[in-house]
Formats: structure tokens, sequence, C-alpha cells
């Protein structure tokens, strides 16, 4: 058994670690082999350096004990039995893809490796991401005072392992670079459908280690796109209060149709850690006991007026993607917010630079009102195939918006 003091490593920081046989210091931690099993890497022996012209060890993972801050201890009947080299075709971390440069997948140098991440899970370590952070470098140095205050004030850069191309498999003395399979305006933004059909292919321990890893945005997106099965075991597998933290960061209605997979005793005890107000709504849609349109609907579209450019919406829509949930649709507004026309993305990316929207927008509109229900809801989207459907008054004003992927698998209560 392992014993792991932290569950997660960065391979700058385990280099030149203390390495003990029993109470007996043997020398220093010098690289790291892996094995690519599946999608992600699991480090199989570690290289050890010793003093005064002895040769290097190689020892396998099954007989490390302990991983601690300063020191690793490794159970052996006699270190000597180990005293050897690296196979050939080995892959060494420090030696191999420390320091290299990264390529994206049309050869453009995305930056360097200045340091790799390493998940402990189920009794293996995995490797899971590589971080070209300036942050990772300056902490090499031992700049840490820096390189904390720039991590506060920049993004992470960090790529996950599933996105490194093989490395070769006579690898000697390699002296390439790491390639990515992602190009490298994308690298920030790998998208949650992507990396959800990649955690379902793998087993469970390496599909908990890279969510682990994830951001929680993108996390919390990425756990809406997997399928239900996996749904559960990912949140079964974390702390329940990262779970609902993630959950709670979600629309009601897709934070709903997780919650009703689960046990009802699992789904109390998220909901009891979660936002109140979130909590309510999400309970109501679980239960069913109100099924008003409005609480499936989502205030983050893009609304434009008449008089926007083609070549304007486009700009604007590159700043604001991000953070809008309907993407597929521009709606025409006047001031006081009554809806005019509707503009579907593919005929905005057909149109001419300088035409209106007034010029392109189709006006004949179909929409719901305040007082539907998830069931009118449904039958509109069966009738009409779109994607999302807006919410209007008697005035016409302009509400809300419905997303068939907010509501797509909710069954609404028979009465």
């Amino acid at each position: 058994m392992i014993t792991v003091l932290e569950p997660r490593f960065f391979l700058s920081e385990i280099i030149g670690r203390k390495v003990y046989f029993k109470s007996d210091q043997i020398g220093r931690l010098d690289d790291v082999v892996i094995v690519e099993t599946a999608k992600l890497p699991e480090v199989s022996h570690f290289v050890v350096s010793r003093s005064f012209g002895y040769p290097s060890l190689l020892l396998p993972w099954d007989k490390l004990n302990l991983i601690s801050n300063t020191e690793m201890v490794f159970d052996l009947s006699s270190p000597h039995e180990f005293e050897r080299h690296p196979p050939e075709g080995s892959i060494l971390l420090r030696a191999h893809v420390l320091d290299k440069k990264i390529l994206d997948m049309d050869d453009h140098e995305v930056e360097i490796v200045y340091d790799i991440s390493l998940h402990f899970q189920a009794d293996k370590l995995y490797v899971t991401e590589v971080d070209f952070s300036r942050r990772r470098l300056l902490r090499r140095m031992g700049l840490k005072k820096l390189a904390n205050w720039i991590s506060e004030r920049r993004q992470e850069t960090t790529v996950s392992w599933l996105y490194v191309q093989p490395l070769p498999e006579h690898i000697g003395a390699f002296k390439g670079h790491v390639k990515l399979s992602v190009l490298k305006e994308n690298i920030s933004d790998i998208h949650p459908v992507d990396l959800a059909d990649i955690l379902e292919e793998l087993e469970g321990d390496q599909r908990l280690a890279v969510f682990k890893e994830l951001e929680t945005e993108h996390a919390s997106d990425t756990l809406e796109e997997v399928e239900p099965r996996v749904q559960r075991e990912l949140i079964r597998a974390i702390e329940k209060r990262h779970a609902a933290q993630l959950i709670n960061v979600m629309s009601p209605a897709q934070a709903a149709d997780i919650l009703a997979a689960l046990p009802s005793s699992e789904a109390d005890e998220l909901l009891l850690l979660m936002d109140r107000e979130s909590a309510a709504k999400i309970q109501k849609i679980v239960d069913k006991h109100d099924e008003n349109i409005l609480l499936f609907s989502t205030q983050n579209f893009m609304k434009m007026p008449k008089s926007a450019t083609v070549r304007e919406v486009i700009t604007l829509f590159h700043e604001i993607a991000r953070d809008i949930d309907v993407i597929m649709y521009v709606y025409v507004v006047d001031d006081l917010n009554v809806l005019e026309g509707v503009v579907d993305f593919r005929e905005l990316m057909a149109a001419e630079p300088d035409q209106t929207m007034a010029e392109i927008m189709t006006e004949n509109i179909i929409s719901l009102n305040p007082q539907d229900t998830l069931s009118d809801a449904m039958a509109m989207f069966d009738r009409y195939a779109f994607r999302a459907i807006p919410v209007t008054d008697e005035q016409n004003v302009l509400l809300a918006l419905v997303s068939f992927k907010d509501i797509h698998g909710i069954k609404p209560r028979l009465d």
C-alpha cells in the first residue's frame, strides 16, 4: 500500500527529492519513467541518482511505500539488484518532455513545457497535464512570491495530456518537440463536448484523474455533456461539496437533469450544499411541482438592434460567445426590448458584411408566453424543430429564451 501525502504533484517539485531504503538515504530522484497506457500515461519506474560514482537505480512503482513533500521511501531487499539504466525506448519525463517546445497540430510553436502535472488515483500515478505557464518556471527558479503574484493576475496555461500526441516509439535521446493534437488558438478553449467524448472512453480511475484537473466552469460544462452513467460515477467519486459547486453553476434545468439521474438521498445531500435560491428552483424541476417554462429559461443570449451590421454582430459574437448560453440565433429588438425578428447564425455567416439585421432577419416569429408550461414548450419544439424559442409577453417584449438542449430529456409531469 502506497502512502501519498498529496494527491497532485508537479514533476519539478519531486525531482531531486531524497530517496530512502527504509531509514537509509540511497540517493535522489533524477527522473520518472512512464508507460503510455490508454489515454493517460502512468508512472512505472523512478530513476535514482547516487553519489560517489555509484551506478543509478531503476526502482519500480510497486516498491514505493511513501511520497512526502521532502522524501520518497522504497521497500527494497537490496538496492544493488536495481542498479541499471532504463531500457531502450523508455519515456523519461525530465529528459524527454520537460523544457521541450510545444508545437500544435499545424507545427505552430505554442510555448515550452515548464512543468508536468501528475495525479495520484487508485494506487497509480498518472500524467495529466503539461504546464507552459511562466508561473511554473518562476517557481522552479525559487521565485515563489513572484509566481503567486502572477498567477493571481493571469489564467493558468495548461493542456491535458489527452491532447499530447504519442512520443516516438524509439525515443532514444529525444531531441524533438512535444506535439499536440489541437490548434494553438484552441488550446485554452478545448470544447467540453470533445472532452466529454474522451472521458467516456477512459477507464474509471483515469477518467477521474482528468476530471479533477479541470477548472470549475470547464468541469461543469463537461459534466453536462457526458452520458448519465458517467455523470453518476463522477459525482459519486468527487468530494460532495465540489460536486455541489459544479452543479450550482449550471442552469436549473441542466442541474435538475443531472440530479434526477441520482438516487433521491444523494440528490438531496447535494441540494443542501448549494445556493438556496438555485436549489429551490432545481428542486421544483426535479419534483415536477411547478413546470412553468420560465423555470427552464435563460437570459444569456444575443440581442441586437435592426441597424446593426453583419460585420458588427460577428465581431461582437467573438467577444461574448463564452458568456452566452444560446449561440445559434441572434434576436433583433427595439429600444423597448420588443422582439422584431430573428437571425439564424448560419444565415448571418452567409450574409454580406455590410447588410443590416433588418435586411436578413425573419419577422415571422414563433414564441412562448410566460404562462406556458414545459409540456407546451416540448410540443412546440416537436412541431417546429427549433433549437431555441423566445418567451414574450402580450406586448411582444422579449423576456427570456428556452433552449431545446436545456429541456431535452426532461419528462414533464402528466396530470
